[in-house]
């Protein structure tokens, strides 16, 4: 590149702010590589310094380290290497062998894929891993799986035996592909309590800044408004400041301290322990701007959105991490960003454009091909039966079939006669014997299951031809071996709807089926009730003499019914005729030139496919003597059917190519082999693309055994259209056929290519031979109509023949589709009338009418319009390197449709003994091979322990039940690397904001032209009453003539003094304590006097009340008031975890310059303890006065303040992102907002009410503490801890103290919800009744949680809960009641909307189950004297009916400002004193900091107006702006939570612009990576977004406050600084 020699930090600040755009650009893919790299040649040309470049040394190029582990140790000499190469190749047991299949041209084209990458400048960031998570189980249930597991499918892919000696590792500043791997796998650690840094793989060393210990900096608390614009972590182009600071800081990642000023502390609150056992997070209080210990982590500069930097905690290991994963992303995306969608309204998803350089098919229309005319040879039998009959009487000592044990020894030899006699008797057993003599069980045409095993050939035989005498029908199925056998329901489902009653099965085999207890055959999942019948010769009755088996001349009858287990997994039988079976005899014999009395040696699976037909049909025709080598046998002796074909001089040989890989591996035991008897090696699976290379390295080892080249046939099949194409055996000394060498890029596009430009991505393939005797075969389009193809188009093979499959047995549409196909020209004009069978193969016709097929239907992967085939992905995984890492035999592909398009996933089995740094190698070589070779992107590459995957009854891989595992979360994977970025190119353009012109004129004209109302609703009028003897009557005396709280204590005190105002329950439901109206005045008294004496604390000065939940408590806070300070209410430190809560209480003392601490006996001693000076300087405590034993003295007199406008408490609380603030909260905001509570929720003197919620703020602390002296009525206190012990402690109290009003948070709501919910029988027959309820109201600052809520209402309506009673109120920092339900009024009303458009901050109101639509609970409904508008917060100006804008709130309870020790008025005047921009500038209001809307319903006020109703959607700082859209957490978190079911809670956020999903896991730690693709797809499918980085973590990591709402910032910054402890960290690529 052009910058190695530039020195960047000397190019002038335009040319530099220039490249940071470039950079930024590229990040974003709005540039392709090339076009920045051209764009950047260009900008730096004038600064090129010219410097000669130096060859490498030779010294520099070492030759390769032994392994990764090993490779600073001194490389052995290259004999000494080869030695070891040797020994260790004969020593190699079957399974090991590196080298096999490997294809020299795609070996050579991986290799040559992975070199492209030298340049690459990234590293890949390795997940981290908790050790517990992946350490293989015991070896017992891990065993190794057979070395290549043999199957239908996966052995597809194999490769020429050649060594391929590994690229050479080369000196670092060459940076060879393995060196940048093994860079990042080795500096990574895989246990998450090590810090590591990864390198970056830089070209050349450049030095990181390391963050160095800071000094602990002098504590100065420093406190600020913390309401700011909304987070945005996201690129603002208007900006280019900021664009250059992102992209340096992205460029570089340099570490170091901010110089800015100290933002305002964050402290996270104790979390409640309502979530189960919750891990209290260690990390400094002080989380979003100082770090306590700077030695233990630096703080890293990241800009927000707003052009400010912010300080966090980062960890070095983290932050590099995260660093990796942007330097990754910044390649450029294919297809380009002119390709992507626009996303409207409606979400219309445009297709992009072609691309018109894509080729196109140019060749004329074809022709259908004809196979040579099918000869009629006159002692051809008239039905197979016959040929049978006629063997049997004729020649009747001729062997038919030879069987071998497990030892690969011959066993049994059924001759023609014995398979005729046999054959006979079961025919006569089955028609006459099986019932009753009245009674004929079965009948000519009924269908029977043949269940046996691959390792008996001859009950087979005579099962299968005893049916065919019968005229029963076969259908031959696998052996079922447990009830949770892989596809066993659809296997059912077959046999079901071919209506089989009947299963014939051998003795032995009957005895290894599953039984239950009491012997009987297990009835196995969706199979009919079967009756099993074993066809053992001693159990079959011998027919009369004059009974003789009906054999009639082929017709179209079906002759059996062979299974086919389609790519979903469903299972369906092909139906062959009586007819359709001999012609297809006939036609293999004459392409064949099968002549009588040949040996043949089939080593494939007899009961179907070319085993059945060549095996066990044809063979009977023509008296040929099969010997069936059972795939056991070739597990144990892979050379078995070698020394067959040896022994018995075969003339013909069916296998596949993983049997021509096992002989080969093993072909050194025996040197003496011969294979020249040889005339036809016939190749099952030669239409596998990549079977070329395994014919081509068999006939290289064997050649030297007479193996002649002409003999390897290989064929085309269908279970539909049968045999296809064969290549027929060749003359000696003939040429061999030539090669098609194809261009990967036009198969994708289905066009025929020849390669001659990169044959990196040249795909060879070899022809299958002609088509069939007598069929007639057409190329059509595998897509739409059955148009044919051009000559050089790729497309479906159909096949019109009478040897054939007839149709889908049991269903005739999809039969229609397949086997009555009529081909139509381009003008859609039928071409004739004959109908065609699809062969559900892609090919199309060469030179000389040769047949070539380039893959399967079934295994096409259709990504953005393009055809990738799965067995050539599958290739070139295994071609990256000697595959140390996975199983050959073992890997799936398949595509999940996610978002609109299809996603490639990889599958495979990893080997015990392979490294968290192989495996990661592998998967990142992996995705550069696709990418290069195939153009494709991977969605995700999975690793799954060995022998995990479902499997197929002979070994193979069962795609369809993997692919299930995989979106069920049922995978459980060791390695996991998802890639959505790289792949996912069709995502919406993001939004562009336009500025907005703001002007009065603008909303009349929007008024005029929409008939829009300004957005904004109020509560009642609070009004006064004059007369004062009303006033007594009515209970009210304080309400008038007392504006203060403590004159309305002294008040009741006189007039009322044994009125109980307060009972505090136990975790018994007894009350442990209580105080009435002069019992709660003396207490004050008491303590006003010692604040005086003992404190000398002044008039106005800061008192902390540090108290558990009580009457303690309230009995300071109004002692407090009596002697004139002002209460600042803290919750107490955790006495268990001291080390995380003190700082917190020292902060706010800190930071509320608090002269004195009013506490108990034991949090005194708490405070001054051994534990606590740990974590405080406990030397520096303010005075702390113990409460419990006072002397009994009064105050000197009690404090009037001159006037309500001052100061009556301070109220800290811990925001949803995590920062403490502290509001003002005047006398006379106090006083309305309990005349308003009182007047809203009809509290009076005779009223019991019940509160479970925590003291410590907000409205919690207004109603444990001064709604009951205001209003005067009883407040039962049930203190949220208690519920630990209790669970039913407040439902209990409900029922039976007849509580009709209650108050809880969602913490106390969520615990009751998950731990009575199976318990409401008990609570019903323990008298629980909570029919008494009226009203039962959530006290918080967020989104009412309507799952939640609803849950709730439907678990206890059966104990007499309302489902009218649940209701929420709404409060926030500028004033703590906007919103509560209250008695009267409507009940709160329940809308959807539409989550698209909320995005883009509008209200679009949709029905109940539309897509995308979200459900939204009013928030209570405004309190008497409320106002509240909704406002544009970036203009702001009023917004119009149902338009989402920020709440303002007016009200005379608002909250006076900020708490600020320096005074800083002018930032705290724009929350509680801002103005409208236009149409009122005169109220002023409050900025509460939430989005809203107002929308008005069809309910009716008490005064007969139309309700407004409020609805709150979430708080404008969490708000994640991505993409141009907003984003709240809660709708993501909730997609999330649903994604799987043990993810127990979650929580996002997002760094450096990428979504981080925290997700809480609640089942078993093999879960965790399940989890990772689940979460990806689900918020990519929701909210288009794709996430950065999943982190597992253990249930109650994610931090709460006191009322139950996650602190996400908090976790944020604990996850920057590496203190989560997770499970699993996925960096998604």
């Amino acid at each position: 590149m052009a910058d190695r020699r530039v020195d960047l930090s000397a190019l002038p600040k335009e040319v530099r702010d220039q490249l940071a755009e470039l950079d930024l650009e590229l990040s974003e893919g709005d540039i392709t590589q090339k076009g920045y790299e051209k764009k950047r040649t260009k900008l730096l040309a004038p600064y090129i310094i010219q410097t000669p470049v130096e060859p490498p040394r030779q010294n520099d190029v070492q030759p390769p380290a032994p392994s990764s582990s090993s490779s600073h140790g001194p490389p052995p000499s290259s004999s000494s290497r080869y030695r070891e190469r040797r020994s260790r190749r004969t020593h190699r047991s079957g399974g090991t062998r590196d080298d096999r299949y490997r294809s020299d041209i795609h070996s050579e084209a991986v290799q040559a894929a992975l070199a492209k990458h030298k340049e690459e400048k990234m590293a890949l960031p390795m997940p981290t891993k908790r050790r517990s998570t992946y350490v293989q189980s015991p070896v017992v249930t891990r065993t190794p799986p057979d070395s290549s597991s043999g199957s239908e499918d996966e052995t597809s892919v194999r490769r020429q035996s050649s060594v391929v000696p590994p690229p050479p590792t080369v000196n670092p500043n060459l940076q060879s592909p393995d060196s940048w791997i093994n860079s990042t796998v080795q500096g990574s650690s895989t246990s998450s309590s090590a810090s590591s840094t990864l390198s970056h793989g830089e070209a050349r060393p450049q030095p990181q800044s390391q963050p160095k210990p800071q000094p602990q900096p002098q504590y100065k608390p420093q406190y600020q408004p913390l309401y700011q614009p909304p987070y945005q972590p996201q690129h603002q182009p208007q900006s280019s400041a900021h664009t250059a600071a992102v992209t340096d800081m992205l460029a570089h990642s340099r570490i170091a301290p901010s110089e800015n000023s100290t933002p305002p502390p964050d402290v996270t609150a104790v979390a409640p322990p309502s979530r189960g056992p919750r891990v209290d997070l260690t990390s400094n209080p002080v989380v979003r701007g100082m770090s306590r210990g700077q030695s233990r982590s630096s703080m890293m500069e990241t800009a927000d959105g707003r052009g400010n930097i912010q300080r966090v905690p980062v960890n070095s290991r983290v932050s590099t991490k995260i660093q990796q994963l942007l330097n990754t992303l910044k390649r450029p995306k294919r297809p380009p960003l002119s390709e992507f969608f626009t996303d409207d309204a409606e979400e219309i998803v445009e297709v992009p454009q072609p691309d018109p350089n894509i080729p196109k098919p140019e060749g004329r229309q074809i022709i259908p091909v004809k196979g040579e005319p099918l000869g009629v040879v006159s002692n051809w039998p008239p039905a197979l039966q016959a040929a049978l009959a006629r063997w049997g009487a004729t020649q009747g000592k001729s062997p038919a079939l030879t069987a071998l044990d497990i030892t690969g020894k011959p066993f049994c030899t059924l001759t023609y006669g014995k398979l005729w006699s046999r054959s006979v008797k079961l025919a006569y057993t089955l028609l006459n014997k099986l019932g009753t003599k009245n009674e004929q069980i079965l009948k000519p045409g009924d269908k029977v299951a043949l269940v046996y095993p691959n390792s008996d050939p001859g009950m087979f035989w005579v099962a299968f031809y005893g049916c065919l005498l019968a005229e029963v029908i076969p259908v031959p199925i696998e052996v079922p071996l447990s009830r949770k056998d892989v596809g066993i329901s659809q296997v059912g489902f077959l046999l079901g709807s071919c209506g089989v009653g009947l299963a014939l099965t051998s003795e032995i085999c009957l005895k290894g089926l599953p039984k239950t207890p009491t012997g009987e055959i297990l009835q196995f999942k969706g199979w009919p009730r079967l009756k099993w019948v074993v066809t053992d010769s001693k159990y079959l009755t011998k027919p009369s003499k004059d009974w003789q088996p009906h054999i009639p001349t082929a017709n179209t009858d079906p002759a059996y019914i062979e299974y086919k287990a389609s790519k979903d997994g469903t299972v369906v039988g092909v139906a062959v005729s009586k007819v359709a079976m001999l012609t297809h005899c006939q036609a293999l014999t004459q392409a064949c030139n099968y002549c009588e009395g040949e040996t043949l040696v089939n080593v494939l699976d007899f009961k179907k496919d070319i085993g059945l037909w060549h095996g066990v049909l044809t063979a009977v025709m023509n008296r040929i003597h099969t010997i069936s080598v059972p795939y056991a046998v070739m597990k144990a002796c892979p050379l078995s059917w070698v020394q067959r074909v040896h022994n018995h001089k075969a003339r013909i040989a069916l296998v596949k190519c993983r049997d021509l890989h096992w002989a080969m591996m093993a072909h050194r035991e025996q040197r003496d082999t011969s294979l020249a008897s040889l005339r036809m090696l016939i190749v099952a699976d030669g239409a596998n693309p990549w079977s070329v290379s395994s014919c081509d390295a068999f006939l290289n080892v064997f050649q030297s055994h007479g193996l002649k080249p002409e003999v390897i046939c290989p064929c085309a099949t269908s279970p539909e259209a049968m045999t296809v194409a064969i290549r027929r055996p060749g003359v000696p000394g003939t040429p061999l056929p030539a090669r098609a060498i194809l261009s990967m890029g036009g198969l994708s596009h289905g066009v025929i290519r020849v390669n001659t430009e990169d044959k990196n991505s040249a795909l060879t393939v070899q022809d299958v031979g002609h088509v069939m005797p007598g069929a007639l075969m057409c190329i059509v389009k595998p897509d739409g109509p059955p148009q044919l193809c051009k000559t050089d188009e790729i497309g479906e093979i159909i096949i019109n023949s009478r040897a054939g499959g007839n149709m889908y047995y049991g269903l005739p549409g999809v039969t229609k589709n397949t086997f009555e196909v009529i081909p139509v020209n381009a003008n859609g004009v039928p071409i004739g009338e004959i109908p065609f069978v699809r062969s559900g193969l892609l090919g199309f016709v060469g030179p000389g009418s040769l047949i070539f097929v380039v893959g399967k239907i079934e295994g096409l992967l259709m990504v953005s319009g393009r055809r990738h085939n799965a067995d050539d992905l599958v290739a070139t995984a295994l071609a990256v390197e000697p595959v140390k890492t996975v199983y050959r035999g073992r890997i799936a592909v398949f595509s999940i449709t996610v978002f609109y398009d299809e996603r490639v996933v990889i599958v495979a089995e990893q080997r015990p003994d392979a490294s968290e740094e192989d495996s990661f190698q592998w998967m990142s070589r992996v995705l550069q091979a696709i990418d290069s070779i195939h153009q494709v992107g991977l969605y995700c590459l999975a690793l799954v322990p060995a022998n995990t995957l479902p499997k197929t009854p002979l070994g193979g891989i069962h795609i369809s039940d993997t692919k299930q595992f995989f979106l069920d979360g049922n995978l459980h994977p060791c390695n996991i690397l998802m890639c959505p970025h790289t792949c996912v190119t069709n995502l919406p353009k993001p939004r562009q904001k336009q500025p907005v012109g703001v002007g009065p004129a603008s909303v009349m004209v929007g008024n005029l032209v929409a008939g829009k109302r300004i957005a904004q609703a109020a509560g009642r009028d609070l009004g006064m009453i004059e007369d004062q003897d009303l006033v007594r009557k009515l209970c009210m005396w304080p309400t008038v003539m007392h504006q203060y709280l403590t004159e309305a204590l002294q008040w009741r005190a006189q007039t009322d003094a044994d009125h109980v105002l307060f009972v505090l329950l136990n975790a018994k439901g007894v009350p442990v304590s209580t105080a009435t109206c002069v019992q709660l005045h003396k207490r004050a008294e008491k303590i006003a006097a010692a604040l005086t004496e003992k404190g000398s604390i002044n008039t106005g000065e800061n008192v902390v009340l540090l108290y558990p939940p009580g009457i303690d408590l309230i009995a300071a806070f109004y002692g407090c008031l009596y002697a004139g300070c002002v209460p600042v209410n803290v919750r107490p430190p955790h006495p268990q975890n001291l080390a995380a809560t003190l700082p917190t209480v020292r902060m706010i003392i800190d930071v509320s310059k608090a002269a004195c601490i009013l506490t108990t006996q034991n949090l005194m001693r708490t405070l001054r303890s051994k534990e606590a000076a740990a974590s405080v300087n406990i030397k520096t405590w303010p005075t702390i006065i113990d409460t419990d034993d006072l002397p009994r003295r009064r105050p000197p007199q009690i404090y009037k303040p001159p006037t309500a406008e001052m100061i009556a408490y301070l109220d800290f609380s811990v925001s949803t992102t995590g920062m403490l603030t502290g509001v003002k909260v005047s006398h006379a905001a106090v006083s309305a907002l309990c005349r308003s509570i009182k007047l809203q929720c009809e509290l009076y003197s005779s009223r019991q009410i019940a509160i479970c919620l925590d003291p410590y703020c907000g409205l919690g602390f207004v109603l444990w503490c001064l709604a009951s002296v205001y209003s005067g009525h009883q407040s039962v206190l049930i203190p949220p801890f208690e519920l630990e012990s209790c669970l039913s402690l407040w439902l209990s109290t409900l029922s039976q103290y007849r509580i009709r009003d209650t108050f809880c948070s969602y913490s106390v709501m969520e615990l009751c919800t998950k731990g009575l919910g199976t318990q409401t029988e008990l609570l019903k027959a323990r008298g629980v009744s909570l029919s008494c309820v009226r009203s039962c109201v959530v006290i918080a600052e967020e989104r009412p949680r309507l799952s939640l809520s609803y849950s709730f209402s439907k678990l206890f309506k059966d104990i007499g809960l309302s489902s009218r009673a649940v209701s929420t109120a709404f409060g926030s920092r500028v004033n703590l009641a906007i919103c509560l339900q209250g008695t009267t009024g409507p009940d709160p009303c329940t809308v959807y909307v539409d989550m698209k458009s909320l995005r883009h901050d509008r209200v679009r109101v949709v029905e109940r189950g539309a897509p995308q639509s979200l459900p939204l609970m009013e928030s209570g409904k405004i309190l008497p004297g409320v106002r509240v508008i909704i406002v544009n917060p970036e203009t702001r100006g009023p917004l119009g009916d149902s338009h989402l804008g920020e709440i303002w709130v007016n009200s005379p309870h608002n909250a006076s400002g900020y708490y600020t020790i320096y005074g800083e008025e002018s930032l705290q005047a724009n929350h509680f004193n801002t103005k409208l921009s236009f149409g009122d500038p005169q109220t002023l209001w409050a900025r509460t900091g939430y989005l809203g809307f107002v929308k008005r319903t069809e309910l009716l006020e008490a005064n007969g107006d139309r309700h407004d109703a409020l609805f709150v959607v979430g708080s404008l700082d969490e708000t994640l702006e991505l993409r141009g859209l907003r984003y709240h957490p809660i709708d993501i978190e909730t997609s999330v939570s649903r994604a799987h079911r043990s993810i127990a809670e979650s929580a996002v956020f997002t760094w450096t612009n990428l979504l981080v999903v925290v997700s809480e896991l609640c089942g078993s730690e093999q879960d965790a990576l399940d989890l990772v693709p689940l979460i990806t797809n689900v918020v990519l499918e929701e909210h288009h977004l794709i996430v950065g980085v999943v982190v597992i973590v253990d249930p109650g990591v994610i931090p709460i406050n006191s009322r139950g709402e996650k602190q996400r910032m908090h976790l944020r910054d604990s996850f920057l600084a590496d203190q989560l402890d997770p499970i699993y960290v996925a960096y998604n690529m």
